[in-house]
């Protein structure tokens, strides 16, 4: 007989008041007797509804089976066979709105804790070295892949798998895209993200960091040096920002600039060590989404007080409610139904304060969301010495420049099919840079179809 409590089994975590002073990982994982019992709340429903949740179409009641029986690393060898990074998704991918929206235990409770299991499995076959790679004998086919971000990755291991010689170009001087410059240490730690990408040159990949596209080489050039096929999954790096007075003030950082610097310069060592990131003591972020909620966390751990600026409601806020809810659990202070006007500096040009305006909820705009209107006479100062804008990316301009036979949208966005394809024939794109800033998994989703597209037009 299954287990039929209603309830998942809930994470162990650091303590509010402790973890908001460190950057050690906040969810602490699953026990294997934790996991067994959770495990052991699937039904395995005979039409699996789960699966058609995930993105990358893990067989979830397979694996599921087989923590059930203590058998991690027979669960991760079933998961890795479709995700090519499950430890990642099992702690970042938003599960709550694809696989575990579907499990049929969610109608009169809660779904199974889907996701904290996939990183049960694969912690577990991590440690105990029983995580084993697909590597598979050159079958004389080569693939050039831009970005090492989630979309990269998994095409670069789609192909590895089929035999074919993979080289990923990042820009940075670290492999692992927004896996490792803009999650935070504290939700998604660097040396699992190492380990994930050893994993993946192990299968024979081949990393070149500090090549920039555009400007290091062309996508033309990767045609010419023989690669049979090219996949753009070069991402959304190029920060938005709302053209407010006062955005060149000293003081004023892009979100993705804010965590790069915390991620990359290993800010996150503070307070051991002196952080390449000044802040002051109040800090305000602009946005509601899930990379607001990191770099509000960050600077609250920087020693900040900590102010989240949203123009909506709670309920509009797009970043995932466990992300929200660790917030307000580490003191970080939401002025919702708020929007920034103005920021204003003190004579030497550094921030001295936000001017700010109340909102109220309209009309629906054109995607069905109630557009925010000001509420006349609502106008307050904000007094902080930092402003982090945390409003969204936009693809990298530099692919679209130095390209001009890849269709793109207006927006910057690269045009593709379903499959990744693209209107230059050879060249695939897919995760961020064709979406827009989306999640982590169907950045994947969509590294894997483009794999699949590759392997379909260049057959053996």
């Amino acid at each position: 007989m299954p287990n039929m409590s209603l309830v998942k089994h809930p994470m162990p975590e650091q303590e509010p008041a402790v973890r908001a002073a460190n950057f050690k990982e906040v969810a602490l994982g699953y026990t294997r007797e934790i996991a067994m019992e959770e495990a052991d709340r699937c039904l395995r429903c005979k039409n699996s509804p789960c699966v058609s949740g995930c993105p990358v179409n893990v067989p979830i009641p397979d694996f599921i089976a087989k923590i059930r029986e203590g058998d991690a690393a027979g669960a991760y060898a079933i998961i890795r066979s479709q995700n090519a990074l499950p430890a990642i998704c099992g702690r970042v991918c938003p599960q709550e709105s694809q696989c575990e929206s579907k499990c049929v235990r969610g109608i009169k409770g809660e779904p199974v804790a889907i996701g904290r299991l996939e990183r049960f499995a694969a912690d577990t076959a991590m440690a105990e070295g029983k995580a084993q790679n697909m590597k598979k004998a050159s079958c004389g086919k080569k693939a050039a892949v831009i970005g090492s971000g989630p979309a990269g990755l998994t095409c670069a291991g789609e192909l590895a798998k089929a035999g074919w010689d993979v080289t990923i170009y990042e820009a940075l001087h670290t492999a692992g895209g927004v896996l490792m410059y803009g999650i935070p240490e504290f939700r998604l730690p660097k040396a699992l993200v190492g380990r994930e990408i050893e994993t993946l040159k192990e299968m024979g990949v081949r990393i070149v960091t500090n090549a920039v596209a555009g400007k290091a080489f062309t996508v033309y050039e990767l045609l010419e040096e023989g690669n049979d096929a090219v996949f753009i999954g070069s991402g959304a790096g190029l920060p938005n920002f709302q053209k407010i007075p006062g955005e060149n003030l000293c003081g004023v950082y892009s979100a993705n600039e804010f965590l790069t610097r915390l991620n990359l310069m290993k800010a996150y060592t503070f307070p051991q060590h002196d952080t390449p990131v000044k802040i002051g003591k109040h800090v305000a972020v602009i946005g509601g989404g899930n990379v607001a909620m990191d770099a509000a966390r960050c600077a609250k751990r920087l020693g900040a007080e900590v102010t989240i600026v949203y123009r909506r409601s709670e309920k509009e806020m797009p970043a995932r409610a466990e992300e929200v809810h660790h917030a307000k659990e580490e003191g970080i202070i939401f002025r919702i139904l708020t929007a920034p006007t103005k920021i204003e500096g003190d004579e030497n040009g550094f921030v001295k304060s936000m001017k700010c305006i109340e909102m109220q909820l309209g009309e629906p705009d054109e995607r069905g969301r109630r557009r925010p209107v000001p509420v006349a006479g609502s106008e307050f100062d904000l007094p902080v010495e930092t402003v982090i804008v945390a409003i969204g990316n936009s693809p990298n301009p530099l692919i679209k420049k130095t390209t001009p036979d890849l269709p793109t949208e207006k927006w910057g966005g690269i045009q593709a099919d379903d499959m990744g394809r693209t209107g230059m024939k050879n060249v695939y794109a897919g995760g961020d840079a064709v979406t827009g800033a989306a999640t982590v998994i169907l950045a994947m989703g969509a590294g894997k179809k483009a794999a699949a597209a590759i392997l379909e037009d260049h057959p053996d």
